[in-house]
């Protein structure tokens, strides 16, 4: 049974707690000696980071013109030149968002810039691999300050980090805009900053000592959908080498332009745009726009930037073809149980199980749901709760994740993972529960970007660092083997194998569609 799902997909890792400050404006004068590592000149001026611990960090960059008054809901735009060398100590404004457990609040729509961390030696000359990072955040939160990427930068990459427009800002259709627009579409202004901050590194990377010409987008949750975005997307072709998608197979099917265009006139109107023109809008305190995000999650939507979807894409070869690191957590929707139910006093228990399982599936009524429930019995779980995540994962994420698989690996190198650590560290801020999260959602994070405060135990820093150590290789050269780590095989659709990442040793796994259960839902039941 496929089911095309809308879905709640929450999550930006938080490790960096505290409010994030607006870069400060260009000082005037010298900058110091011309050999100054601290110091780098880009087109648009030069910058001022800082060094400590071995990492070289620029933070607070703009990479494109404030998007704001009429600038609002057009496609970003190159930044204004400064004089002297811009303080680039301090990260800039986070992305209009509300107050939440997965992002910064901010009202601010300033919010464009990105943050550039190498090791302390890299030169213009050293050519370092660079890995893209996009963040999480269901589209409507997150931000790149929320990332610490030392971890990765010593094992000799550069690593980016960016905001993007999220909620309404980034991703509002409306026929007012369409009609103002070159392409006649709207929407997607969350992808198009993404591929403008890709431009920007394309132009500027080689001054911090990275490749023009090896890019590696990364990206987890609503991160990794927008990298499957950028496969699909032919305004992105060249942009980047190699792609990393994290949990971004949430989303099968985004809308049409026309049924984005339509929900933009309702919330339009909600919003006291009766005359539902683009100059009301536009004059819309940010607030207003935040207070009408009602919906749990954001999705691009088909457009110039997105012409197909992800599924059409891939199985005819239209995509920018460059080897792809693909995979998912062997219980993704567990952290969406505890969020959705657990949290907001929903508990799923026998009698209303039918019932919650339908809802999850966004099914017409809860006797659609039998079939499911038929093939996930509650006797086959510790809880109902598991029960239930074990749907969610399996229909929102992993079985979706497998088709996407089985298609990208027709034309290019793929190498598909499944994250299986049972008992990660819960570094979210939620209560304990009585039942296993298992390897939920978002959980890998902490093993890619550890900090200080990271409470990962002798195997699971062991498994940390094999999966560094595959992120990284896969950024040098596409390819995710190299010395000291267990063997990963490239995908096919004749083994069928997902490389299991546990601890102590990752492995080849060759049992991930049958433990997912992944037949039943390819079929046509429910």
């Amino acid at each position: 049974m496929r089911t095309a799902l809308v879905v709640a997909c929450v999550t930006a890792v938080v490790v960096a707690a505290s409010a994030s400050a607006k870069s400060s404006t260009p000082t005037k004068g010298p900058a110091k000696g011309k050999g100054d590592p601290t110091v780098v000149a880009t087109g648009t001026g030069a910058v001022r980071g800082a060094i400590s611990g071995g990492i070289r960090a620029f933070r607070g960059i703009p990479y494109a013109a404030p998007p704001v008054g009429d600038l609002r809901w057009r496609p970003p735009r190159p930044h204004a030149r400064w004089a002297g060398v811009r303080n680039a100590t301090q990260f800039g404004s986070s992305c209009p968002q509300t107050l939440g457990p997965f992002g910064v609040p901010s009202t601010d729509e300033d919010c464009l810039f990105l943050n550039v961390y190498t090791p302390a030696g890299a030169t213009a000359g050293s050519r370092l691999p660079v890995m893209f990072w996009i963040h999480g955040g269901s589209l409507i939160t997150g931000e790149g300050t929320d990332y610490d990427p030392t971890a990765l930068v010593k094992h000799g990459v550069v690593v980016v980090t960016i905001n993007y427009r999220l909620g309404l800002l980034g991703f509002l259709a409306h026929p007012a805009l369409s009609a103002e627009s070159a392409t006649h579409d709207s929407g997607d202004y969350g992808l198009m900053d993404q591929q403008f901050a890709l431009g920007w590194v394309k132009r500027n990377i080689a001054h911090f000592g990275g490749n023009p010409g090896g890019v590696t987008i990364v990206g987890e949750s609503a991160g990794g959908l927008s990298v499957r975005s950028m496969l699909v997307s032919p305004a992105a072709k060249g942009l980047f080498q190699r792609a990393i998608a994290e949990s971004g197979s949430y989303a099968e099917i985004v809308p049409t332009l026309a049924q984005s265009e339509a929900t933009g006139e309702a919330l339009a109107a909600n919003m006291g745009c009766a005359d539902q023109t683009a100059a009301c809008l536009r004059a819309l305190p940010v607030s207003t726009l935040l207070a009408n995000e009602t919906a749990l999650t954001q999705l691009p939507n088909i457009s110039t930037v997105l012409p197909e979807q992800y599924a059409t894409a891939f199985g005819t070869g239209a995509f920018n073809r460059v080897p792809v690191l693909y995979g998912t957590n062997r219980d993704e929707w567990m952290l969406f149980v505890d969020l959705l139910n657990s949290a907001l006093g929903n508990p799923v228990t026998p009698a209303n199980y039918q019932a919650q399982v339908a809802a999850t599936l966004q099914l017409s009524s809860a006797a659609a749901a039998a079939p499911v429930v038929a093939a996930y019995p509650l006797s086959a779980y510790p809880t109902p709760f598991n029960a239930l995540g074990a749907v969610g994962t399996d229909a929102i994420f992993a079985c979706n994740a497998r088709l996407d698989v089985r298609s990208i690996s027709q034309y290019v190198p793929t190498y598909q993972y499944e994250f299986n650590d049972p008992s990660p560290p819960m570094f979210f801020l939620l209560p304990p529960v009585p039942y296993p999260l298992g390897a939920y959602h978002a959980s890998e994070l902490q093993y890619l970007f550890p900090t200080s405060a990271s409470t990962l135990d002798a195997a699971q820093r062991q498994l940390a660092g094999a999966m560094q150590g595959y992120w990284t290789n896969f950024a040098k050269r596409g390819n995710p083997n190299g010395a000291g780590l267990p063997s990963w095989p490239a995908y096919t659709s004749a083994t069928d194998e997902a490389q299991s990442l546990v601890e102590p040793a990752p492995a080849p796994e060759s049992t991930f569609a049958a433990e997912h259960n992944c037949a039943f839902w390819s079929g046509t039941g429910g």
